[in-house]
């Protein structure tokens, strides 16, 4: 037995040997280390180091579903009705930095996408006029359904540098408090910008900024479209536009227009906007005055033939009437903001105010944040009584010159932690937007009868304003009428859990007139052709219920 144990520890010390032998002669592959991610703890919670690189990157996003209700009128007015909207929504952030000799390097992405639903508010007109939004074709032929995708933010920042799709930086308040965001007030969340900011003294910054004209555009007053007769021959009163305003070329001698024409109404992009703001932040809070400056352009005529809407004969007509070339003006709006944070009434707690005042400047001063923006009229709400008019400019239809509305708005909001779970939002605005004096009675001049050429053919010249100064129609119009805006509301909102948000919003809305009454389009009662029912004001409520998720 000692035998055959010697043998098989003889044999395994040889086969050792032999093995050990053999893999002496291999190659050694040493393993190949790994990178493990990495904590960046210079820019905050959330960041990573991308592997091999000293970029920090942090990934984040957001999911909301959102449900509103808003009052509608009758169902005479075409899409009235639709009182309730829904909407889901999802959000991809992406925040690169890089620490350089230059100081931080960073590049921020966000991209959201979006459904949805109804005729009113969150199924916005203005996002469509502004293409963020896109109808889901199909059965829906009034645009109740949208889909939305957006860059809503692609920017660079460097040494003071900031360039890409950025919040523009005229604003300050910009519903920050609000669920959903209809006070009067300029918010841009998006816009393409270049901006240089210079930081100095303890919380002082400075900042030029050029902006994209197109997203502070709301359009010139125009007339509805038509065709020229000619003499003999047909002629399009339009060269590539569908916005047409009115000039009166001539007068007979009892003063009676003979002679009309119409200017291209349509602004081009031709400058960019010009953004200044000087802003303080410190412990207590903040505070900004922001200025910004934008060109306001129309085209030249629209007519082939100068004297094509001519009536009688030349030597009847007195003068050359207006100028009839294309033009640039300038609009502008100025705006202060205060931020107040109030801890020693609650942690988190802070006030906002506001105020703004521009004249061609509509969007800057905010006075389109509820009503709608990228129009020159629209409703306050589906079968609503009268339309609001929004227009930043008009032509006069005497001078040919374009002159500018003016606009101002206030706002102030209060957010209040009721515990560390519970707050509240509690805000109210107001705005008002005035037209040219004289404007309307110009229009009204031209009247709806028509004019006629040199060859007698009749051309019916188009006008909103459809009957002459002085009688009740012109009193009642809503056309080009001075209007105001109040916009006050409050949210109740519970979050259980870090970063979860369930709660509601509830606003008041009254649009009115600031002189006199209007046809109220509500109701087609009409006695000896006038309304039975004018109106002064019309009043809406809207609520909106979120479910918002952020990581």
């Amino acid at each position: 037995m000692k035998l055959v144990k010697s043998l098989l520890l003889g044999t395994a010390a040889g086969l050792a040997t032999v093995a050990g032998a053999q893999a002496a002669d291999l190659p050694v592959k040493k393993a190949i280390p790994i990178e493990y991610v990495r904590v960046c703890g210079a820019y905050g919670a959330g960041f990573f180091y991308i592997p091999g690189t000293d970029t920090c990157l942090r990934v984040g996003g957001r999911a909301r579903f959102e449900a509103g209700y808003m009052t509608e009128g009758t169902r005479n007015a075409a899409g009235a009705g639709d009182a309730s909207q829904f909407r889901g929504l999802a959000r991809i952030n992406v925040d690169a930095r890089t620490q350089t000799g230059y100081g931080t390097l960073r590049a921020f992405l966000r991209v959201e996408i979006a459904s949805r639903t109804g005729q009113s508010k969150m199924s916005s007109g203005t996002q469509l006029r502004i293409a963020n939004a896109f109808f889901a074709t199909g059965q829906d032929s009034f645009g109740r359904v949208q889909e939305y995708v957006t860059a809503d933010k692609a920017f660079v920042q460097f040494a003071g540098l900031t360039a890409g799709r950025a919040s523009s930086f005229f604003d300050f308040y910009a519903h920050d408090f609000e669920i959903i965001g209809s006070t009067l007030g300029s918010d841009v969340p998006s816009t393409n910008l270049l901006a240089y900011t210079a930081k100095f003294g303890e919380g002082w910054s400075a900042t030029l900024s050029m902006e994209d004209p197109n997203f502070r555009k709301n359009p010139l007053y125009s007339q509805a479209a038509g065709t020229a007769p000619g003499a003999g021959t047909a002629s399009s009163l339009f060269v590539g536009t569908n916005a047409p305003t009115p000039v009166i070329l001539a007068r007979n001698a009892a003063g009676a227009v003979v002679a009309v024409g119409q200017i291209d109404a349509v602004e081009r992009s031709r400058l960019p906007d010009f953004v200044g703001a000087l802003r303080y932040d410190a412990a207590w809070g903040s505070a900004q005055v922001s200025a910004a400056v934008k060109d306001i352009n129309t085209g030249g005529p629209l007519l082939t033939n100068a004297n094509l809407f001519v009536a009688g004969p030349a030597a009847a007509r007195i003068g050359t009437g207006a100028y009839y070339g294309s033009q640039t003006t300038y609009g502008w709006a100025v705006q202060g903001g205060l931020k107040v944070n109030a801890p020693f009434i609650a942690p988190g707690d802070a006030l906002y105010l506001q105020g703004a005042y521009g004249e061609g400047a509509s969007i800057y001063t905010g006075y389109t944040s509820f009503t709608g923006t990228y129009a020159n009229q629209t409703a306050v709400y589906g079968g609503n009584p009268f339309n609001q008019w929004l227009a930043d400019a008009v032509v006069n239809p005497n001078t040919g010159r374009v002159e500018l509305s003016n606009s101002f708005t206030v706002v102030g909001s209060y957010l209040h932690y009721w515990s560390p779970q519970w707050r509240s939002a509690f805000f109210g605005s107001y705005g008002e937007m005035r037209f040219p004096n004289g404007v309307r009675t110009a229009l009204a001049q031209i009247g709806t009868a028509g004019l006629a050429n040199a060859a007698g053919t009749a051309y019916p010249t188009t006008n909103l304003i459809t009957s002459a100064p002085g009688t009740a129609g012109f009193a009642l119009s809503p056309v080009l009428r001075d209007t105001y805006q109040v916009v006050a509301g409050a949210s109740l909102i519970w979050s259980p859990v870090k970063d979860l948000d369930i709660g509601a919003e509830a606003q008041y809305i009254r649009v009115g007139t600031l002189n006199g009454r209007v046809t109220n389009s509500d109701r087609s009662t009409t006695v000896g052709g006038l309304p039975l029912y004018p109106v002064t004001a019309q009043d809406t409520f809207q609520t909106r219920f979120r479910v918002q998720r952020d990581f």
